[in-house]
């Protein structure tokens, strides 16, 4: 699959490139990210050089990780990244995401989360878009909740992150959130 760029109304999503290396070595030593994301602790160069090089290229390369990089629209530093990774070959993909410490609070990640979710379906043939957290990470979940994602519960031992398993909230969103159709019918549970 070829990297793809998006873009919505202030911002602009494309690939990384070796070029935004030092820009995601630097977004990474925040502790935040650190504590709430699966990066390595302590953050170091050959771990930005190993995602913007490698990781990123290779996802994309073969069609099981998008990700993207966050830019304002018309110009300036990188803001954040958000990758939908593939889940399960029924249409499951996973969303991700860290900002950086100077972009948080303006709304710029829920954006982002609804422009690569609405791709997924649309792009990608998703039937459905999970977010995990590790419990207590209210960061990430206000984006979620803010992007549409019906939070469903809480994962025991879900998320293995700096070798501890961690228990996680999960939300999922389906295309008919974004209100697109679904590629496939949907028979919900009777309460």
């Amino acid at each position: 699959m070829e990297p793809i760029t998006l873009t919505t109304e202030r911002l602009l999503l494309r690939t990384f490139t070796p070029e935004d290396t030092e820009a995601v070595h630097h977004a990474c030593q925040d502790p935040d990210i650190q504590r709430w994301t699966t990066v390595p602790s302590p953050y170091e160069w050959q771990h930005a050089t190993e995602f913007t090089e490698r990781m990123v290229p290779d996802g994309w390369r073969n069609g099981t990780m998008c990700t993207f990089a966050v830019l304002p629209r018309d110009g300036g530093p990188l803001m954040a990244s958000v990758a939908v990774t593939m889940r399960t070959f029924s249409g499951t993909w996973e969303i991700g995401f860290w900002t950086g410490k100077e972009h948080r609070g303006r709304g710029v990640m829920a954006e982002s989360v609804v422009a690569v979710s609405h791709w997924a379906f649309t792009g990608l043939g998703a039937t459905r878009v999970e977010w995990r957290a590790e419990v207590g990470n209210t960061g990430s979940r206000a984006v979620a909740e803010k992007a549409g994602f019906r939070i469903e519960g809480e994962l025991r031992a879900a998320l293995l992150n700096k070798d501890t398993l961690r228990d996680v909230w999960i939300g999922g969103l389906l295309p008919s959130d974004l209100g697109l159709p679904c590629n496939a019918g949907y028979l919900p549970a009777r309460s």
